[in-house]
């Protein structure tokens, strides 16, 4: 869910980001090269990377056909003032494939949103300034208003999900899932959830900013 950066982006930062930003579609596009292409997103062009952005479309596409936005937000997002929401992701990241197709749909829905997305790893100076945890997790959205004043924030994942994470890391090491375990955990959790997790915390944010 939203989580305190460690600071936050200067507003001159934010607007210059926000005029750099590829739009869902264009990003769209660039998933189904790198795909066609065999390569992925970001310096690691490694044979795991390039599987897991493959796998990550497969799962975007579904998304796109399944996710159905909440009645109750549709409404909040078509009341929203005019704001940007910028996302910084990279194809390779599972959280992703099931959380971006849900802020493309949502800010569809929302005529004053401006969405944008940049690369995690070509923008590393305003990556470190919305970290989670100390971390570089993604996807992270920045919203704010025309003035780059910043709205609020929400990443890498919902909070259902960041706890299953965060509870097999206060395990024993000897007790911990192996990645790709966990990883199947988390994307069956994505998988019954269907984007209502994502929802719900967005109308929650909504609700403030009104």
């Amino acid at each position: 869910m939203s989580t305190l950066a460690t600071r936050s982006a200067a507003p001159e930062e934010l607007l210059a980001a926000a005029r750099t930003t590829m739009t869902a579609t264009a990003y769209r596009a660039l998933f189904d090269r790198l795909v066609a292409e065999g390569r992925t997103t970001g310096p690691d062009q490694g044979a795991e990377m390039v599987d897991y952005t493959k796998l990550n479309l497969a799962r975007t596409v579904r998304n796109e056909k399944t996710v159905k936005l909440l009645p109750e937000l549709q409404e909040a997002l078509a009341r929203l003032p005019a704001m940007h929401w910028l996302v910084i992701t990279e194809a390779w990241c599972g959280d992703s494939s099931q959380v971006t197709p849900v802020l493309a749909r949502m800010a569809a829905a929302a005529p004053q949103v401006q969405f944008g997305i940049l690369l995690r790893d070509e923008h590393p100076v305003l990556m470190d300034k919305y970290l989670t945890l100390g971390t570089r997790s993604i996807p992270k959205l920045i919203a704010f208003d025309m003035h780059g004043t910043e709205l609020f924030t929400w990443g890498p994942r919902p909070q259902a999900a960041q706890d299953i994470v965060l509870d097999n890391k206060k395990l024993p090491a000897d007790r911990q899932l192996p990645k790709e375990e966990l990883y199947a955990k988390m994307h069956a959790w994505y998988a019954k959830d269907k984007g209502v997790s994502v929802q719900r915390e967005f109308l929650e944010l909504l609700n403030g900013v009104e």
